[in-house]
């Protein structure tokens, strides 16, 4: 899978899932949590999401704000596998 479609996958799964608008206008830089558009346990969702679809495990140490909240750094977790 490459980038945009990971990004894709993500943002569709973040707006119609977690945030729960499917038009919501989400942006790649946006602060997700810390814009409280997701709260903690929206973000242990996204976890199980980024391994069932992606097949990547993202330890419990690493969903936090400061790695997980934007779909920028999101994404880029995702490709470091």
């Amino acid at each position: 899978m490459n980038e945009s479609t990971i990004r894709e996958t993500l943002r569709t799964f973040i707006v119609r899932e977690l945030i729960r608008d499917a038009s919501y206008p989400l942006t790649n830089g946006e602060g997700i949590i810390s814009g409280g558009l997701m709260d903690s346990m929206g973000l242990a969702t996204l976890g199980v999401f980024i391994e069932q679809q992606f097949d990547v495990y993202v330890p419990d140490p690493e969903l936090t704000v400061a790695r997980m909240d934007t779909l920028d750094q999101i994404v880029s977790r995702v490709l470091q596998g």
